[in-house]
Formats: structure tokens, C-alpha cells, sequence
């Protein structure tokens, strides 16, 4: 039965050592949940502008955004993390959904759905990889240093150069200073933590056990995990796969139909 409630909630859930902040929006009989990925800050406050962005979804499904524990801990593994997002599901009583992540999210849905398998109809993973690799951790890496450094500018520039399209970057040009400047790594440790969180996915030996329908969307030129994981990915869990072959890892942002594709997945038969 269809929900009648399409209400914005935002609350912090109760899960063991801390809370997570969730967003939920949609007024569907079915569950969505989306877990984003490495951010400049916390998903906090942002309900309108993302029941804005992911609108597509509303109708058919009721939707969780679901962002990481607070606190995070020292040395978080993506399991860990992986651990929280399925106690902060079970505690909005999410029996059985269909997950989508993308980057860092992406590796936490694909632990979910291994080690929860009954929780997940259909799994989206956009820009990530189940392992790392050169691309990642150069990335990684050098977004640690410039934490360590205390350099807010550089970070956030790095951030937009990797993740955007060189043709991106071109139309958006006399904004993009201003947006580097506006833009601000809101706690710099919780990011770093993070950061290096994503060096810990390692499941590349197992995800050929994940027996629901997937979808792999990727950036041929991702500068932040590379093409070639999205491919590896789809090659495993025999996905559906899509490549936007000129765009990067800020894909998700880019392409106007990436949402769409997801849609179209999630509800064909």
C-alpha cells in the first residue's frame, strides 16, 4: 500500500556509540535509501535541497538519506561504517530496501549487501570501486596532506578539479574561484577520517556472491577511483553498466539523466 505521507523529516537516530542523521522524504509504499558519499560536511539541514535533487524518486518510493555516525571514530573501517548505516536502517525500521551509494557510500552499500543480503532488492553503485587503487589513493592522500596543512583552498580546489569534467570546469569558469572560496571543509578531522576510511573497502573477493539485480554507473575519467573500478564492479556482480565516458566522479552532478537511469532500474520489473 502507498504511503499518504510525504512529509520532510530530519532527526538524528540513536545506534550504538553515537547517532546518525538521517533525511526522509517521498510518499511511496517502497524503500529507497540513498548514502552519499565523501563530503566537505555533513548532510545536516540539507532535507529541501535533496528531496529537491532525488524529486524523481518520491512518488514510488519513501526515501532515507543516511549519513555517517557522529562521532566518528579513529580508525573507522568502511565495515564499521557499513555496521552504523545498517542500525540506523533497522531503527527506521527498513526491512528490506533498495540501496543506492555513490563513492564512498557505494562501498558501504556493497558491504551491506553482503553481509545483510535479505535487507537489499536492488543495489545502485555509482563512481566507486570494491578495492583500492593508484587513483584513490593518490587522492586520498594528498586530500590528508592538505588537511594536515590546514589548507582549506587548496583542498577544496583539489576536490572540484578531480571531480568535475575539464568541460565543466571551462562553462562554469568565472564561478568556479567564488565557489572555491565560499566552499569550506566543515570539520576538517571528520573528513580526514573518512578520507582514509575509504582505503579499508577491500571486497573484491567476495562480490561475486551478491545475488541482487545491480546497477553500475561510472565516470570514464574519474580522478578520484578511476573507470576501471566501475567496470571491475559490473564484471563481478554481472550489472548493468553505464559509463559516462567524458565525465568524471562528480557524474551524479553532471549527466541530466543519471537519475533517471537509477529510476528506470529501480522500478522496471
Amino acid at each position: 500500500m502507498a504511503r499518504r505521507n510525504n512529509q520532510l523529516i530530519e532527526q538524528d537516530i540513536a545506534v550504538s556509540g553515537g547517532s546518525v542523521h538521517i533525511i526522509q522524504f517521498g510518499s511511496g509504499g517502497a524503500s529507497l535509501v540513498i548514502l552519499p558519499g565523501l563530503r566537505l560536511s555533513s548532510i545536516r539541514g540539507s532535507g529541501r535541497v535533496l528531496s529537491l535533487y532525488y524529486r524523481i524518486f518520491a512518488k514510488d518510493f519513501r526515501v532515507t538519506v543516511i549519513d555517517r555516525k557522529e562521532p566518528v571514530q579513529e580508525g573507522c573501517t568502511i565495515h564499521d561504517l557499513a555496521e552504523d548505516t545498517f542500525a540506523a536502517m533497522t531503527a527506521c525500521g527498513i526491512r528490506e530496501a533498495c540501496i543506492y551509494g555513490a563513492s564512498q557510500g557505494g562501498m558501504i552499500a556493497q558491504d551491506i549487501s553482503l553481509n545483510h543480503p535479505e535487507t537489499v532488492r536492488k543495489l545502485i553503485l555509482a563512481v566507486t570501486l570494491c578495492r583500492p587503487n593508484d587513483v584513490l589513493k593518490e587522492a586520498v592522500q594528498t586530500w590528508i596532506g592538505l588537511v594536515k596543512e590546514g589548507n582549506n583552498a587548496a583542498l577544496v580546489r583539489d576536490y572540484i578539479e578531480r571531480g568535475y569534467s575539464p568541460a565543466y570546469r571551462r562553462k562554469y569558469r568565472l564561478i568556479m574561484p567564488a565557489a572555491e572560496k565560499v566552499l569550506k571543509v566543515e570539520d576538517p578531522e571528520r573528513f580526514r577520517i573518512l578520507a582514509e576510511s575509504c582505503l579499508t573497502c577491500d571486497l573484491y573477493d567476495r562480490l561475486r556472491d551478491i545475488r541482487c539485480p545491480v546497477l553500475v554507473l561510472g565516470g570514464g575519467q574519474d580522478r578520484v577511483v578511476s573507470g576501471e573500478a566501475s567496470r571491475e564492479i559490473a564484471a563481478l556482480t554481472n550489472a548493468q553498466l553505464h559509463m559516462y565516458e567524458d565525465l568524471s566522479h562528480e557524474a551524479y552532478s553532471e549527466a541530466p539523466d543519471f537519475n533517471k537511469r537509477i529510476f528506470a532500474f529501480l522500478t522496471e520489473q
